[in-house]
């Protein structure tokens, strides 16, 4: 049974068997006993992992490339999940327990993908996926930078990230257009809790609502009381600004 990448779906199946192999090397250096793979495309890095880990499962989103996972797969038909990742039960895998995430990632929602982890931090302490490059450079971007952003700043938070090494277009089928990244996120020891989540949230995000633009500004459409802005400290911009010192403000600031 064939299968050809479709692009409503971002589809595009590594095929360089050597690039495939060090993914699948990095993904089982962890000893992880439940890895969950998102979109598993022509198993290519399924076939390296899914014999060495006691509980494997992966989603797809794509019903007509479940059928052919369940073709190339006979005896494991109940480790596929048909259904999009973004809409999927996370409490409802692995019975509560820890999961490795991992997968090539479509790139057009690989920035939802890295945030319904943060959302569910506790059950997942390591990511391994390949993104584009130049996102996957933007989640690691330090305080001070051209890319530091939202995701920078709110990622850091949960997890330390470490780009692991580059892939060339010619590696995939189809080529896609630009360079793509491994990138590796391992939980942070100290997490932040459940309670403040979402109040840091909503201050990075609006401390970069306009990115030019200072804190002061920025700020005024939260705070209750405005005052506070008129400290010299709130003349900085948003990337100007750590991950931990948007912590500390969000625990001191009234919103």
């Amino acid at each position: 049974m064939s299968y050809h990448a479709k692009k409503s779906y971002g589809q595009h199946f590594l095929i360089q068997s050597t690039m495939i192999e060090k993914i699948a090397k990095l993904i089982l250096s962890f000893s992880s006993k439940n890895v969950l793979e998102i979109g598993p495309g022509k198993a290519a890095l399924t076939k390296e992992i899914i014999s060495h880990i006691p509980e494997f499962l992966a989603v797809e989103a794509d019903k007509d490339m479940i059928s052919f996972l369940e073709n190339l797969f006979p005896d494991k038909k109940n480790n596929f999940i048909a259904a999009d990742f973004l809409k999927l039960n996370i409490e409802s895998l692995f019975n509560g327990e820890e999961f490795l995430l991992c997968g090539n990632f479509p790139y057009n929602i690989s920035s939802q993908i890295v945030f319904k982890a943060l959302d569910n931090i506790e059950r997942i302490p390591v990511l391994i996926g390949m993104f584009q490059k130049e996102m996957a450079q933007r989640i690691v971007s330090p305080p001070g930078s051209k890319d530091y952003g939202v995701i920078s700043a709110i990622t850091a938070l949960y997890y330390s990230g470490k780009l692991e090494f580059d892939i060339g277009p010619s590696n995939f089928q189809p080529a896609p257009k630009v360079m793509s990244s491994i990138l590796v996120l391992k939980r942070n020891e100290n997490i932040i809790s459940i309670q403040e989540r979402k109040r840091v949230r909503t201050l990075i995000k609006t401390s970069f609502l306009h990115r030019r633009k200072t804190l002061r500004n920025n700020l005024k459409s939260i705070l209750i009381d405005k005052s506070i802005l008129d400290e010299p400290y709130y003349n900085q911009r948003a990337e100007e600004i750590s991950p931990m010192e948007y912590l500390r403000l969000s625990r001191e600031l009234n919103f």
